[in-house]
């Protein structure tokens, strides 16, 4: 009889279990701290301190600072850190929080303002030395605006807006560097005294068909790091103006050197409202080639706004506004 021989069993290959990825510690501790000192500014950038000009510029340019989250996610993610991903998402939190309302297209913040009044508002600094004042002025008249606001014309400027505007609008009235030309009849026009004696402001009633609408036209003083004192004294002066003005309607509008997230603006933006951009974003208006920050507004109460743009006119380092209101 054949014996039987068992054959040897063949045993199956064993795996090397899988080394899991040590997060890379210093990498992860850097990614969590940068990722909530980003968004302690983001939330708390009033409170940061005016040394060596470092606010003024921070909050110039508040919202690009969105552009470092998905750079620290890329770090976060070669940490292999589970904690230090979820920390990154606490910044893209608050910049949604703080910047998505204001990106939203004019037509989804509310209801559609219907009226058969509306008043047209166009505002621009046309920049002294581009040479095209009245290049920007026959754009601006070009858009149907009842009213024009123009900032930082010299002699020449004026004297070639003059030439185009005039025949084109009624009324008008211009101090210093600032303009203003409308289709409503202008009352109380006067210099706004800004604490400085300086000729770069207007203040005025306009007689439209529902009232008086007061207008401001503003060219506040330039900002830089090291020298913003007279902006923030001009600033919290028109803030002043606004609040004791007797007009329910009211418009303030020009270069007010002051971006939109700049806490010096903030004693004028609790009491105005600036519309979204129709087309949605931000509207950044300077330089215009690449708009990068927005020191130019339109800023109004008692009114809501139907659209609100910037265009090119001219070339002039500055975007102009166009906003439109139902009266």
């Amino acid at each position: 009889m054949a014996t039987l021989i068992d054959e040897p069993r063949q045993s199956m290959p064993t795996r090397a279990p899988r080394r899991r990825r040590s997060p890379r510690v210093g990498l992860a501790v850097t990614c969590v701290v940068l990722s909530l000192a980003l968004a302690l500014v983001l939330v708390a950038h009033r409170w940061i301190p005016d040394a060596g000009g470092l606010r003024l510029v921070i909050e110039s340019g508040l919202p690009w600072l969105g552009l470092a989250i998905p750079v620290l996610l890329v770090f976060a993610l070669l940490s292999h850190s589970k904690g230090a991903i979820a920390a990154t998402v606490v910044p893209a939190l608050v910049w949604a929080v703080v910047f998505i309302p204001a990106m939203l297209p004019l037509s989804w913040t509310g209801s559609p303002a219907t009226a058969s009044d509306t008043l047209t508002v166009a505002s621009q600094n046309v920049e002294a030395d581009s040479g095209t004042a009245a290049e920007s002025a026959t754009a601006l008249a070009a858009t149907g605006a009842q009213v024009i606001a123009l900032q930082e014309m010299d002699d020449d400027a004026r004297a070639e807006v003059d030439a185009v505007l005039d025949d084109r609008y009624a009324y008008s009235y211009g101090i210093g560097t600032v303009g203003l030309w409308s289709s409503y009849p202008i009352e109380n026009a006067q210099m706004l005294d800004l604490g400085l004696g300086w000729q770069r402001g207007i203040a005025a009633d306009l007689s439209t068909p529902v009232g008086l609408v007061s207008i401001y036209v503003i060219h506040a003083a330039s900002a830089r790091p090291d020298d913003h004192a007279d902006r923030d004294t001009m600033l919290a002066n028109l803030a002043d103006y606004a609040q004791r003005d007797p007009n329910s309607r009211l418009i303030m509008m020009g270069d007010f050197n002051a971006g939109a997230s700049d806490r010096n603006l903030s004693a004028l933006t609790s009491q105005l409202s600036e519309p979204n951009q129709s087309g949605g974003g931000l509207g950044f208006t300077w330089p215009a080639s690449l708009p990068l920050t927005r020191p130019d507004h339109v800023l109004a109460r008692g009114m809501e706004a139907t659209s609100n743009t910037t265009t090119r006119a001219g070339a002039s380092d500055h975007l102009a506004l166009i906003t439109t209101f139902a009266l």
